[in-house]
């Protein structure tokens, strides 16, 4: 497998969720694209394949596994191992930013406080959303991250 050209497909096929979620956040496409779960599926059936590829067909280094520093480290020095961390980023990276949408939209947040949020997210993952969570409790949301939890 051409591992450089696979990751070129999977950032590729990324991007017009965020874009979606960027330029069409109220879009009835952005809602069945982003937001119907359709990405998480998809990019988790990608992620399955390069984990159970590196697990059960040798697409590993040496002492590669989960059990210790070491063999995170070695699993992770195989381009197979890079890719399922990387669609692990990316997957959950848009999850975080799909939900600050949703959120932004609930809490009737400008757009200059979404995008921002988002795109740390998209770029640095938990430091978009601690942004976020920052800006949630600045303007008296809270912490909480969804209804129930406030008042319970």
């Amino acid at each position: 497998m051409e591992y450089e050209l696979a990751y070129k497909f999977i950032n590729l096929g990324v991007l017009p969720a965020w874009l979606l979620l960027w330029f069409l956040p109220k879009s009835r496409v952005t809602a069945v694209i982003v937001h119907s779960g359709f990405y998480p599926l998809l990019f988790g059936t990608v992620y399955t394949i390069f984990l159970v590829r590196g697990i059960f067909f040798g697409a590993a280094a040496e002492g590669a596994g989960m059990s210790d520093a070491a063999s995170v480290a070695a699993f992770f020095s195989h381009p197979n191992g890079v890719l399922v961390g990387w669609v692990h980023y990316l997957v959950f990276d848009l999850f975080v930013g799909a939900w600050i949408g949703r959120d932004a939209e609930r809490h009737d947040f400008a757009w200059y406080i979404r995008i921002p949020s988002q795109l740390f997210t998209f770029v640095f993952g938990p430091v978009g959303l601690l942004i976020y969570m920052i800006i949630r409790k600045l303007k008296g949301v809270g912490l909480a991250l969804n209804e129930n939890q406030a008042s319970a």
